[in-house]
């Protein structure tokens, strides 16, 4: 049992501090810049997400210095809004977009922005394994040239792109 329960700790700090070895997290980061609602544009395929769209994510301070997350999106299926709330923190300084964010309990998962142009107007994300990817942006809709320069960086990283779902948002 001991092993066990080490083995799920070992597990559980590993998943907040991993990320592809191809993608490294933006430096000079500005977390108030961050702050906001954006909108979902394209991911990949994972169960917490599947099925969902007009996808949305909400960033706000937390009291104790976190970010409060709150993921929104319409099952259309259920005809029903799904929303969970999570909680993120930095895992090296606050100048870098490497944080670690929790919907479930004790358990956090790498959350790692690669690219954040100079207006804060679009992001690229991964999580802590080529499994994760996400673009979004401050409007639901995006031109064309920066949906490709996410496809073209994500798959030089070894993202499967092929895959990628690209969200509908009314």
């Amino acid at each position: 049992m001991k092993k066990l329960i080490a083995l799920v700790f070992t597990l559980a700090l590993s998943g907040c501090s991993a990320m592809p070895d191809a993608v490294k997290p933006v430096s000079n980061f500005e977390l108030n810049r961050y702050l906001g609602t954006w909108y979902e544009i394209a991911r990949l395929d994972h169960s917490f997400e599947r099925g969902l769209s007009q996808v949305t994510a909400e960033y706000s301070l937390r009291n104790d210095g976190g970010v409060r997350v709150i993921n929104r999106g319409f099952d259309q299926v259920k005809d029903q809004w799904k929303e969970a709330e999570g909680r993120a923190y930095f895992v090296d300084t606050d100048d870098k977009g490497f944080l670690k964010v929790s919907f479930f309990g004790p358990f956090y998962g790498s959350y790692v922005i690669f690219e954040l142009d100079e207006a804060s107007q679009y992001a690229f994300i991964s999580g802590p394994t080529t499994k994760y990817l996400w673009l979004l942006a401050r409007t639901p809709n995006i031109d064309a040239d920066i949906i490709e320069k996410f496809e073209r960086m994500s798959a030089e990283r070894g993202f499967d792109i092929d895959n990628l779902i690209y969200v509908e948002h009314d």
